[in-house]
């Protein structure tokens, strides 16, 4: 349990820093990169997906023994 909360933390850590790079980028050039920004968030969703459904599972399978 410990392990999932600390990586939701970091995960949400690494999309602030990214969406503050991607800003400072966006100032400096003027010019957004639209397919990292969506991968990026894409990625980071899937990843939370995949650890939000491993938990579900567990929990399911708790409650069945």
């Amino acid at each position: 349990m410990r392990f999932s909360k600390g990586l939701v933390m970091a995960i949400i850590a690494l999309n602030a820093i990214f969406t503050i790079g991607v800003l400072y980028v966006f100032c400096r050039v003027g010019s957004e990169p639209t397919v990292l920004v969506g991968a990026w968030f894409a990625f980071t969703t899937g990843e939370l997906w995949a650890l939000a459904s491993i938990k579900k599972n567990e929990e399911r399978n708790k409650k069945d023994e």
